[in-house]
């Protein structure tokens, strides 16, 4: 599965357009990640421990978006958006959306 965030993929035809997919992953901070942030908030530098759960929860979107398209039909997804957004504190949404095509 080729996923992408051009509208195209080099080398290949879309041969048909099979419709939009989404991915969606919530992530929840727990009390031994948010004490670690806010130590890092304080004497500064970045959060490995948060930016490991965003990854999570964006490989997760991304897979469950590949696994729409795959059931579809697809051979990829094209026009990938990734977006994130804080639902509340302590809570982060990340959201996937694409094309499903075949290619040709």
């Amino acid at each position: 599965m080729i996923v992408t965030t051009t509208p195209h993929v080099d080398g290949k035809s879309i041969t048909a357009y099979l419709g939009v997919v989404t991915g969606e992953a919530i992530l929840g901070a727990n009390i031994g990640r948010d004490i670690m942030a806010s130590i890092t908030d304080i004497i500064g530098g970045r959060s490995a421990e948060y930016e490991s759960e965003v990854r999570k929860a964006r490989t997760l979107a991304l897979s469950e978006m590949s696994a729409e398209a795959a059931k579809l039909g697809a051979d990829g997804v094209v026009g990938v958006d990734i977006d994130y957004e804080v639902i509340r504190q302590g809570m982060l949404m990340v959201a996937t959306s694409g094309t499903a095509v075949k290619l040709g």
